[in-house]
Parts: structure tokens; C-alpha cells; sequence
């Protein structure tokens, strides 16, 4: 079984290129055999969906994954769970941001990570529909399309475009916009993409100055917090906390403590 410090060179290579691999096929998978009347179920609530694309992409994934590594863990969003004996463990978003898919919106990705010992190592997230691929290695900085990219330097806050999300419980979303309200009028302004993986990349290339959401899966967040974080983001929850469900704070060292102070005394970690 592999530990935190047998995470070499070389199997840091291996599941990088098993990681672009997977996570670009997928996404040339979605696009080209997207049915034009797409089904779609619900889970937590009826806002929350899930598509018949989306359980395909994850079995695709697994399956490549598996013919490669097949001592590998899993978990994925649509009820991949696999306990692996090698110490790796995949972290997999076949679509984060399927309402975007559904309507047929730009800005749905595919994450992969890769875990060894419980650490993310690799994070990949392709976005098809802006023919981009986002690709971190732990202490290796992080690419778009194979070049390096870095968080923005903004002078202030007042001076940033954030990215947010909404959840799908309704009680959650009227509480979200109450926070927004607070925060739209000491920022540039806000954006809102659908998919968290995406708005995370979005910071590590500087298209967001910053972030925040509550409700972050883990496969919301360990390829695209990777991801952030090599291009230089603190990505963190409130009050000193490793980022999770109850919060995730990224952006830059110029603004991320005055994003949070902001953030602090308006509690987004509650709902």
C-alpha cells in the first residue's frame, strides 16, 4: 500500500497522465453523444439533477481507470465507492455543473483527482465547451492547456470579481442571497458559473479574483482545490478551517483575508 511518502515521481506521472487521459475522453464523450432530449432524474430535491449522461460518464471513467489501475479506490458522485488496496483512491465529478448540461450551457467540466493516503496529488478538470484542460500536481504548480497559470493580484476587494454558488434546498438559497446582498456592494461584482470545479479554476487563472460557496462535495473540490491552490490561492473555510461542506473560501493572498472578514461576521457556513 502506498503512504504520503512513498508518493514518487514517477507514480505522481502515472496518474497524471492516467488523470488527462480519462478526463478528456469523457468530455469528448459528453459533447459528442449528448442525446438531443436528454433524461434526467432528481436527487436531494427537484432542482437537483441528475442525468442519464451523467452515470455514463462516470462508468466510462471507471472503467478506464480500472483497466490501468485496478487496485485503485473510488468515489464518484453518481455511487462509485470503492475501497482500493493500493492507497490511491480516485475522486471523480463525471459533470459538475449537469444543470449547465441540461440546458445545453457552457461552463460543466469534468474533475478527476487522485488521492494517495488521503492527500490529493493529481487534479484534473476539463471544460469542453471552452476547450480548456486545468492540470495541478501537488507542490508542481497547476496549467491550463499545458501552460502555467496564477492567481490575479487585485489592489482590493472592492476591485474583484467573486464567484459564488447556490444550493439546491430552498431555505439554503433564501439565506444565500441574503449573504449576497451583504457582499454584492463591496465587490466589482459576482458571477455565478454553475459548477464549483470550474469557479475554482476560474481563480487559479484569474478570471475570479475569488470565491466562496457552502456545500461543496468532495468531488466538487479535489481536483479544482488542487488546482487553485498550485496557482497560488489559499483555499480554506471560515475561521481557520480546512475548506468542506460548510465552507470553502479560494483566492489569492492580495484579497483573500479581506474576502473573509467580509464573509466572517455574515456566517455563510449556517444555513
Amino acid at each position: 500500500m502506498t503512504g504520503p511518502s512513498e508518493v514518487t515521481e514517477l507514480l505522481t506521472a502515472e496518474l497524471m497522465a492516467l488523470a488527462l487521459d480519462v478526463a478528456t475522453e469523457t468530455g469528448r464523450m459528453l459533447v459528442d453523444e449528448r442525446p438531443a432530449h436528454l433524461g434526467f432524474g432528481t436527487k436531494t430535491t427537484p432542482t437537483d439533477v441528475v442525468t442519464v449522461m451523467d452515470t455514463k460518464a462516470e462508468r466510462l471513467l471507471l472503467e478506464r481507470i480500472s483497466a490501468s489501475r485496478p487496485d485503485d479506490g473510488f468515489l464518484g458522485e453518481e455511487g462509485a465507492a470503492r475501497d482500493g488496496t493500493s492507497g490511491v483512491r480516485w475522486v471523480l465529478d463525471p459533470i459538475d455543473g449537469t444543470v449547465n448540461y441540461l440546458y445545453g450551457l457552457p461552463g460543466w467540466a469534468v474533475s478527476v483527482a487522485a488521492e494517495v493516503a488521503g492527500e490529493v496529488v493529481v487534479g484534473v478538470v476539463a471544460v469542453p465547451t471552452y476547450a480548456e484542460v486545468f492540470a495541478a500536481v501537488r507542490g508542481g504548480g497547476a496549467t491550463r492547456n499545458g501552460t502555467s497559470i496564477a492567481v490575479s493580484s487585485p489592489s482590493s476587494l472592492a476591485q474583484s470579481l467573486v464567484g459564488t454558488g447556490f444550493g439546491y434546498d430552498s431555505r439554503r438559497r433564501a439565506r444565500q442571497g441574503a449573504i449576497i446582498a451583504q457582499v454584492l456592494p463591496v465587490v466589482r461584482d459576482v458571477r455565478r458559473v454553475g459548477a464549483a470545479a470550474v469557479d475554482l479554476c476560474f481563480v487559479a487563472c484569474g478570471r475570479f479574483d475569488g470565491y466562496f460557496e457552502r456545500g461543496l462535495a468532495p468531488w466538487d473540490l479535489a481536483a479544482g482545490g488542487l488546482v487553485a491552490r498550485e496557482a497560488g490561492a489559499r483555499v480554506a473555510g471560515l475561521f481557520g478551517a480546512e475548506p468542506s461542506r460548510d465552507q470553502v473560501i479560494a483566492a489569492g493572498p492580495a484579497v483573500f483575508d479581506q474576502l473573509h472578514d467580509v464573509l466572517a461576521p455574515l456566517r455563510p457556513d449556517r444555513d
